[in-house]
């Protein structure tokens, strides 16, 4: 009897035992495993982290006043007084009776229209001579790029000085027996000075068509000889086919920069424009006029009002060239 009541007593702890065992292995967790983050999230929220400075400096540098001028487009605000909401009072104005608005328009489109191509076909001009293998490419390459990290300024300074009418160029042309113009001194030829000095800085563009040129397959163009395809017919058939890509990045960013320029024609405009009177106002750029609204006339909210419509402007330009680009730029993939 002893031995079987031992039996039971020994049955009845085992079964509670196996009963409990499931309760052991469902234990409640504790609040730092219900927190617990998979690899996934842990390395998104690390890259948040990262990232927040530029997050923060976006909302409170970028996003934030550009929200402001915005609002102040539509108010007359000269930055001593409140804001007054005046409406569409400004931008009316700018459409029906700002005559300066026109000429700076128009000096702006006619900088872009003629020196994007410019600066495009010398930037590919000069990375296909600096694609070619010869002694010393790497210095020749360094030559070309360094105009590029010369302060904007002493540059500017350095270009009034070579396109003054007794200055540098003329002076080469001279030799040549070609009459050279005055350059930021004439009106007719102030824009045109302005372009030829954007050549200054052709140097970021030549290395973006250097790597264009690298990465075009070496097999294309020898398939092309194989067919019997000359210099000229691989350049047309094979390089620009392949570079679309690049001169369709190159163009989309020049564009957007020309209408953007304000340093070279500011400076220029207040040195040699004004030694010439400037007459017909032909370095009056968009961005000069913007500036000389807002911090010489003080009047922010009118000069809100242009920068926003520079806004829609480019926005505009730019998807005319996205549309555009469809027709002719190759993607190999």
């Amino acid at each position: 009897m002893a031995r079987e009541s031992e039996n039971t007593r020994a049955e009845q702890m085992r079964r509670r035992a196996t009963s409990l065992a499931p309760l052991r292995l469902r234990a409640p967790s504790s609040g730092a495993s219900r927190f617990a983050l998979n690899p996934w999230q842990r390395e998104a929220l690390l890259g948040y982290l990262f990232a927040a400075p530029w997050i923060v400096g976006f909302l409170a540098l970028t996003l934030g006043p550009m929200l402001f001028s915005l609002y102040a487009s539509f108010t007359r605000f000269n930055i001593v007084n409140p804001p007054e909401w005046v409406g569409l009072d400004n931008f009316t104005f700018i459409f029906q009776q700002d005559d300066r608005f026109y000429t700076s328009l128009y000096n702006t489109f006619y900088y872009v229209i003629v020196k994007t191509p410019v600066v495009i076909a010398a930037s590919l001009f000069f990375a296909l001579l600096m694609n070619v293998e010869l002694p010393g490419q790497r210095t020749f390459r360094t030559i070309f790029y360094l105009p590029s990290v010369i302060s904007g300024v002493a540059a500017i300074f350095l270009w009034i000085w070579v396109l003054n009418p007794e200055g540098l160029l003329n002076r080469g042309l001279g030799l040549l027996g070609i009459p050279g113009p005055n350059w930021f001194y004439d009106a007719a030829w102030a824009k045109n000075g302005l372009i030829v000095m954007s050549l200054w800085y052709i140097g970021g563009n030549i290395l973006i068509f250097l790597a264009g040129l690298k990465s075009t397959p070496k097999q294309l163009y020898e398939a092309a000889a194989i067919d019997g395809a000359g210099t000229l017919a691989q350049f047309w058939h094979v390089t620009l086919p392949m570079l679309s890509p690049t001169i369709f990045f190159l163009v989309v960013t020049s564009v957007i920069g020309a209408f953007q320029v304000f340093n070279s024609a500011y400076v220029v405009s207040i040195t040699a424009g004004s030694a010439a009177g400037d007459p017909d106002q032909s370095l009056l750029f968009y961005e000069v006029y913007l500036y000389i609204r807002a911090f010489q006339q003080l009047q922010m909210g009118f000069a809100s009002a242009l920068a926003w419509i520079l806004f829609v402007i480019v926005m505009i330009v730019t998807g005319i060239q996205l549309w555009l680009g469809t027709r002719w730029v190759y993607y190999q993939s």
